[in-house]
Parts: structure tokens; C-alpha cells; sequence
């Protein structure tokens, strides 16, 4: 089973169906038990990176980590995925994870902010996430800050300076974009982090 995260700040119910389309049993949920006992996890958000301190409030934190070292495969969407950084520019006083270096900065005034609709990916084929796609495949974006380019990176995408689009380390992946509304390619990227094994 997929435990989808709810702590408040998620486009859940379209994450859902993509994962429910493609086949697979999922459960939406604000209880950090059901996260424990799950599979794999997933972490999706939209707005405001303090939107995470939810995490902590609710315990749900402390549950999505202790899978995380118990090798399930996790998925960070959009905000999820910023999460996985030490934190924001946005929200000073919020602690990410911390399990990637940096911190997540806002796109600077020569581009239109936020960086909304369809851009490409530059993917590197270690890849596991990306595996089938083509070179520079599209994928559609809805955020005004962004992930610094780190060892752990498997794709980036430019808009005003570079970034990181996804992430991949051992069971832990992060993708900047939404693949819930990136049509084929989001789906192929859905449809390989449900078939990860445990690291």
C-alpha cells in the first residue's frame, strides 16, 4: 500500500487518481500509524514551504523518517521535495529534513514568478525515476522557489538559473514538478517509483 500524505498542503486527490489509474492501491491519510505500516510513501504539497511544520505538529514527521530509514521508497512531490533540503528562503524559521545540503531559493525578478506550465528536463541516465523516457522530456511546474543543484540530482531544468527538477538517493526521491499533470511522462515517472523495491 502507498500512503499518501495529507497534511494539509497537498494536491491530493489528483495524486491519487494517477496512482489509482495506473493500478495501485493507495491511501490518503493524517494518521502517522498508517504511514508506518505502508510500503512506500508519498509526499506531495503545494503553497508555502511553513506549510511543512504541519509535519512535526502531527507526528506525521517523525513516521515519513522513520520509513525513510527502514529503506521504504519515498517520493517528495513539489513542496515534498523541497522538504528534503535543510529549508527555504521562504520560511526561515521552518526546518526541512535535512537529508540533502542547502537550502531552497526564490527565482529571481528577471524571470515571471512563480514558474508556472511545461519546461524540460536535462535527465542523467543513472536515473532510476526516469528510466524509459526520452532525453529532455516535459514535465509541468507551479512553484516560485527552487532546489539547488546537489550531488544527488538526476535532472534538472532551467528557468533563470538551473535546478533541481529531480533527486534520487538509495529509497528517497524528489521530483520539483508535478507528475500527476505531466501527462505520459508523469505517469512513466509514477509508474517507476511504485515499482522500487525497498533499498
Amino acid at each position: 500500500m502507498i500512503a499518501i500524505v495529507d497534511y494539509g498542503a497537498g494536491n491530493l486527490n489528483s495524486v491519487k487518481k494517477a496512482f489509482t489509474w495506473l493500478g495501485f492501491t493507495v491511501s490518503v491519510t493524517t494518521q502517522p500509524e498508517v504511514v508506518a505500516a505502508a510500503d512506500k510513501i508519498v509526499l506531495p504539497g503545494v503553497g508555502h514551504f511553513s506549510a511543512l511544520a504541519a509535519l512535526t505538529q502531527t507526528g506525521l514527521a517523525n513516521a515519513v523518517l522513520t520509513g525513510l530509514r527502514s529503506h521504504k521508497p519515498f517520493l517528495g512531490i513539489c513542496l515534498g521535495m523541497q522538504w528534503l533540503f535543510e529549508g527555504s528562503e521562504e520560511a526561515h524559521d521552518i526546518a526541512g529534513a535535512g537529508i540533502l545540503p542547502g537550502v531552497c531559493a526564490k527565482f529571481p525578478t528577471a524571470v515571471k514568478v512563480p514558474h508556472v506550465g511545461w519546461n524540460s528536463l536535462a535527465t542523467k541516465p543513472s536515473s532510476r525515476l526516469l528510466r524509459g523516457l526520452t532525453e529532455h522530456p516535459f514535465v509541468y511546474y507551479t512553484h516560485s522557489f527552487y532546489a539547488p543543484v546537489v550531488d544527488s540530482t538526476t535532472a534538472e531544468s532551467a528557468y533563470g538559473p538551473r535546478f533541481s527538477a529531480v533527486v534520487e538517493r538509495d529509497n528517497i526521491f524528489g521530483v520539483q514538478f508535478h507528475p500527476e499533470k505531466s501527462g505520459e511522462a508523469g505517469l512513466s515517472i509514477l509508474r517507476a517509483f511504485c515499482e522500487m523495491p525497498p533499498c
